[in-house]
């Protein structure tokens, strides 16, 4: 019976993941373009450069339509992450303006932002967000990079790439950004442009990136892949700013759990070397 039991959970179990898979891929559509990025595999770090370059392509492109609410201006300083100095950090809080208060009179008043504040939103609410985009809503792009999922095909396949290189959203975002296109047959659909790795293949957002769109500072080419590339591990940093910390931690406990098998084992040989078989 309970053979019976442990056997309808496994399937059940199963079941579950091939489904949960299936709505996974059906809602990515089409395979994201595979990317190389520094912070994939186990000893994967971030480019600090990268994280830099990104955070310029999302402040100067991306944040005009786009909150990123769960971040504070003080972790682009902190380590694992783009590593801006004190002074940085500072200088790019202060390009903001946040309401505080009340004072001493009872009133609300508009300062600079601090390192401490959460990143402004270019919107009040999401009513104001939605009428100035013909009523579409730019998504919080906090959690971007582990909201979406990059890979299709069956479920070992999938599930193979996403052991080494994680889920694919990075790899999304890069490809939704470099994939529009003219739509078959000359198609066009109001308010809505094309592109080939959103699903549905129909999106509100215009093609957001230029060439030369924004100005690196370490002299590296604007070039539209290189904005893509740079915007996109900013945003997995975004999603995960831990991410080289947990990384870390899990190859230490992988050696502390390699010793502790040898020496269990080792204490195994010399407790039974005593008994007779």
């Amino acid at each position: 019976m309970m053979k019976k039991i442990m056997r309808t959970i496994a399937a059940a179990a199963i079941a579950s993941m091939m489904a949960g898979h299936s709505a996974q891929a059906a809602s990515v559509g089409v395979e994201a373009i595979d990317i190389d990025f520094s912070f994939e595999g186990m000893f994967g770090t971030f480019d600090r450069g990268q994280l830099q370059r990104g955070f310029l392509v999302y402040k100067e492109v991306c944040a005009s339509c786009h909150a990123m609410s769960l971040l504070r201006y003080r972790n682009l300083g902190e380590p694992g992450g783009p590593e801006f100095t004190p002074e940085q950090v500072k200088a790019i809080a202060a390009q903001y303006e946040v309401q505080d208060g009340p004072n001493a009179d009872g009133e609300m008043f508009d300062r600079p932002a601090l390192p401490r504040d959460a990143f402004v939103s270019p919107f009040p609410n999401e009513q104001a967000a939605r009428a100035s985009n013909g009523g579409a809503y730019p998504l919080d792009l906090s959690l971007i990079a582990k909201a979406r999922q990059g890979w299709t095909g069956n479920l070992a396949t999938a599930y193979t790439t996403a052991l080494w290189k994680g889920t694919g959203g990075p790899e999304y975002i890069y490809s939704v950004l470099v994939g529009y296109a003219d739509a078959p047959n000359g198609e066009e659909r109001e308010g809505l442009h094309y592109n080939k790795y959103f699903p549905g293949h129909w999106i509100a957002m215009p093609s957001p990136m230029t060439e030369d769109g924004v100005e690196y500072g370490d002299g590296t080419k604007a070039t539209v892949d290189q904005q893509a590339r740079d915007v996109a591990a900013f945003l997995m940093w975004a999603a995960e700013p831990k991410m080289e910390e947990r990384k870390s931690l899990g190859f230490k406990v992988l050696i502390y759990l390699f010793i502790l098998s040898v020496l269990m084992y080792l204490t195994k040989k010399m407790i039974w070397s005593r008994v007779e078989h």
